[in-house]
């Protein structure tokens, strides 16, 4: 059980933006964003966007560093990736789902 974060890559309104995830559920992901004071806002279905001056501080306070691959591979495994095809146009809260979660 870990929370991942990769390196920031996406240029997006005047930064670079990174992804942080959990591999084991999304309540381990909302405590750990709440403890590193990340918006809500920045959730997006299974991950948290952040930006890339926030990139040391979410290591630091114990977010494991890995690519891109890695973490897509890692958040896939878990049950928690939200595929493409279900993100649609809006995207609705998803509430506390943990691995397993048929939805996912």
């Amino acid at each position: 059980m870990a929370v991942l974060v990769d390196p920031p890559m996406w240029p997006r309104h005047g930064t670079v933006w990174g992804h942080l995830v959990s591999d084991s559920s999304l309540t381990e992901l909302h405590e750990f964003a709440a403890r590193a004071g990340l918006p809500p806002r920045s959730f997006d279905l299974d991950h948290y966007d952040v930006p890339v001056g926030r990139y040391r501080d979410l290591v630091a306070l114990g977010a494991h560093e890995v690519d891109a691959h890695e973490l897509v591979r890692r958040l896939r495994a878990s049950g928690l990736r939200v595929p493409t095809h279900a993100r649609g146009t809006h995207h609705e809260p998803v509430g506390n789902r943990s691995a397993g979660d048929p939805r996912g």
